[in-house]
């Protein structure tokens, strides 16, 4: 019987470990959020001082009365303007949150320039001078590039497998790594793209209630004092609907930034992978 050569999935499990990464603050974050966005509007914006005609039974909802300034009048917004304002701290919580991540992922210098530096190294078969171009780089594609960059040193020595199988080796260990950083690039946006969305419903909704509210008055007083509420009462409900516009836009420029950052990552992650697989293909024959 011909003697068949072992397949690459018979040989030593991959050397890719998955990172443990803990995500409390995808649910520490929003509760914080909510609950500062309610401390703000109650005693930030609804601080007895700045009012000409304070409820001084206070509770969780005082009926303060003439606002001195525009953030007093926030208070007069409503139920709805502490959760938009909690929405808000979301968008900046996560935004700070996915630019650190994402700048760390992006590593040092350009990627192009670090593929080109590899690239260089492997033609001339020195893989110990691109796994150290690799510790320089110190990013997602660094990493999945050492990670193949191992597998490639194992291959050039192995005597068991053809070519083909050992590109297969290779390419396999680059799939494997680049599974591991990609979900942590893209981590949390969830909450940025719903934020966008919501946003905005939240605070027509807000405005909606205040509308109702003015309306109300307009029927039960009448005249001219009725007219004078009911301006004011638009302008304060209005309130809600400029904080759900601007956390929208906030949330839906950010998320675009940073699915343009991921994307030129990825594509230098599977950039590197068509460099490990074409060279050893090409050298190692």
């Amino acid at each position: 019987m011909a003697e068949t050569k072992p397949t690459a999935t018979a040989k030593a499990a991959t050397s890719v470990q998955a990172k443990k990464r803990s995500n409390a603050i995808s649910w520490i974050a929003p509760v914080l959020c909510i609950i500062s966005g309610f401390l703000i509007w109650r005693f930030g914006a609804g601080n007895a001082s700045g009012f000409t005609n304070p409820d001084p039974a206070g509770g969780f909802w005082p009926s303060h009365q003439g606002p001195k300034g525009g953030f007093n009048k926030m208070y007069e917004g409503g139920i709805v303007v502490p959760i938009l304002i909690g929405n808000l701290l979301v968008v900046l919580v996560f935004v700070i949150e996915r630019f650190l991540t994402i700048s760390k992922a992006s590593g040092t210098g350009n990627n192009d320039e670090f593929i080109r530096k590899v690239q260089y190294h492997l033609a001339n078969k020195n893989v110990d001078a691109a796994l150290s171009e690799c510790d320089k780089q110190k990013g997602s594609v660094g990493n999945v590039m050492k990670a193949g960059l191992r597998k490639y040193k194992e291959m050039i020595t192995d005597t068991e497998l053809d070519t083909e199988q050992k590109v297969m080796s290779i390419q396999k260990e680059v799939e494997e790594a680049t599974a591991l950083e990609l979900p942590m690039l893209e981590k949390n946006l969830v909450f940025l793209s719903t934020i966008a969305s919501v946003a905005t419903l939240l605070g027509l909704f807000g405005t909606v209630l205040g509308m109702i509210r003015s309306f109300s008055k307009l029927g039960d007083e009448g005249g001219g004092d009725a007219a004078r509420e009911l301006s004011k009462g638009i302008s304060e409900a209005l309130y809600n609907t400029a904080l759900g516009i601007g956390t929208s836009a906030i949330a839906i420029i950010m998320y675009n930034v940073f699915t343009t950052k991921i994307d030129g990552i990825t594509y230098g992650i599977d950039e590197s992978g068509f460099t490990l697989t074409q060279s050893f293909a090409s050298l190692y024959k």
